[in-house]
């Protein structure tokens, strides 16, 4: 997890490989952020850049910005609805998926949830149970809808 970063020509720093079988091209994604394996997280999830989980989060995730990308690996669930330009699967979602942009489901990958996505790219082994939605992209923005707030109890 905090291993030697590897320096381009450019000067900017990247982070490491993952190590996991099948994740060979996530190497080229930027990584701002990451939830290690022994990592919980519990309620809804904000994020920009690149995230990289290896833990669990039991909510809604959704990316800002549409240069965002999700990478869950083998060991990786989320227990929500995810809404992100682009990801790349090998672990588990239970929930729906909603993607303006590419979607890569590795050998792992385990989808219980309908999946919208603009592009698509499966590996044999990878199982969704759901409905798969092409969605043409409507303009080249990405803008994931608001997560939806929890229900207020009304008199």
């Amino acid at each position: 997890m905090f291993g030697k970063s590897a320096k381009s020509s450019s000067g900017s720093t990247s982070s490491p490989a993952p190590s996991h079988h099948g994740d060979q091209k996530i190497r080229s994604a930027q990584i701002d952020t990451i939830i290690g394996k022994g990592t919980t997280i519990d309620g809804d999830l904000r994020f920009s850049g690149g995230l990289h989980v290896e833990g669990v989060i039991k909510g809604n995730l959704a990316a800002d910005g549409d240069n965002a990308t999700l990478i869950l690996s083998e060991h990786g669930h989320i227990q929500g609805e995810v809404r992100v330009p682009s990801m790349v699967l090998n672990g588990a979602i239970d929930g729906d998926v909603f993607a303006g942009g590419k979607v890569e489901l590795f050998e792992k990958a385990r989808i219980c949830g309908d999946v919208y996505y603009n592009l698509l790219e499966m590996a044999v082994g990878a199982e969704v149970n759901g409905k798969l939605v092409r969605q043409k992209p409507e303009s080249g923005k990405f803008a994931p809808p608001a997560l939806s707030a929890p229900a207020s109890d009304s008199e």
